[in-house]
């Protein structure tokens, strides 16, 4: 399906769009990349990178032109810190990127259009979520960023669904996703990049925000690559789809992983349940994508989080995540 085409990826040096890169370039793809602030990270002369503002609709129209194939990373996106303190850094900064580029693709008559969206849509409950369990009732401290992304969700159903000449739109809802590339800062990192880099560092006493009994579901992002191109590739009907493990894992599974991994496991660990944590307790159907896509997530926990910390210390051998020696 890519080999030859002209596909989009926003965010070109963002988490998710440095990992699509990398295999859309094993498809053939022909492959243009946006980026915002930083320099892209894949050096590639078969990507052709182009820095601008996904707020401002002239930018969107360039980055959109002759383009098969949009897949939507670009996000302005961070940890629980921000999200419980400034959560409005989210909604206009994205509200502008995702309602632009979406006006930009359907006016240059791009084939089919993914939108990366996220499984806060979902209210907190005691089972594993399916697509049709939102209600737009969302887990208070992600009210925002979820709201943010529910509307974006409803206007991809617009453009497929509620006008004359309807364009292709994916919606995915991702489960928790870690690897390679992902934000290592302080500022912005999530919960396994932030244990991660600690138990690298090996910080002592070796602190993890909130009890270590929320329940998660993790992706690692090679099996999130492989259902983006699944769904592109097989999706041409709008109906939004679970991305995940399908496997809950509550944090302490996960610090135990990368203390064994980051050969730290006699830590001083120090639970602290004033910090900011994440939705307390999130498990993911993901019945409909097997069906569908024959989605098949192939990295366990264990290896991903090995993957994960052995491409830390080959990356940040001779840097910071936040670019100091």
């Amino acid at each position: 399906m890519f080999k030859n085409s002209k596909v989009l990826v926003t965010g070109g040096a963002g988490f998710i769009g440095v990992n699509l890169i990398k295999r859309l370039l094993i498809e053939g793809a022909d492959i243009r990349a946006t980026l915002h602030s930083n320099g892209p990270v894949i050096i590639d002369d078969r990507v052709d990178y182009i820095k601008g503002d996904l707020r401002l609709e002239e930018f969107c129209r360039e980055a959109v032109d002759g383009v098969d194939y949009v897949f939507m990373c670009a996000a302005n996106t961070s940890g629980a810190k921000v999200m419980a303190t400034t959560p409005l850094v989210h909604l206009t900064p994205n509200m502008l990127m995702n309602i632009q580029i979406l006006q930009a693709a359907y006016s240059a008559g791009v084939s089919k259009f993914l939108f990366v969206s996220t499984n806060t849509v979902y209210p907190l409950t005691d089972f594993a979520v399916k697509e049709s369990d939102v209600t737009n009732e969302f887990y208070e401290s992600y009210h925002i960023v979820a709201w943010m992304k529910r509307f974006t969700e409803i206007v991809c159903d617009m453009y497929s669904t509620r006008i004359k000449n309807p364009m292709q739109t994916i919606v995915v809802r991702p489960g928790n996703l870690y690897g390679p590339y992902d934000k290592f800062d302080w500022e912005k990192s999530k919960v396994i990049p932030a244990i991660i880099r600690r138990a690298i560092e090996k910080h002592d006493p070796f602190e993890v925000w909130g009890d270590g009994m929320d329940l998660k579901d993790f992706l690692y992002i090679d099996d999130l690559i492989d259902g983006l191109i699944l769904a592109m590739e097989k999706m041409n009907e709008f109906e939004p789809i679970n991305l995940a493990s399908g496997i809950p894992v509550t944090i302490r599974d996960v610090l135990g992983e990368i203390l064994k991994s980051a050969d730290y496991e006699d830590a001083d660990i120090q639970y602290d349940a004033t910090k900011p944590t994440m939705i307390p307790k999130r498990m993911i159907d993901i019945s409909l994508a097997k069906k569908q896509l024959g989605f098949n997530p192939k990295v366990n926990l264990e290896d991903g989080i090995q993957r994960t910390v052995d491409w830390y210390r080959e990356f940040y051998k001779d840097t910071s995540p936040e670019g100091n020696g």
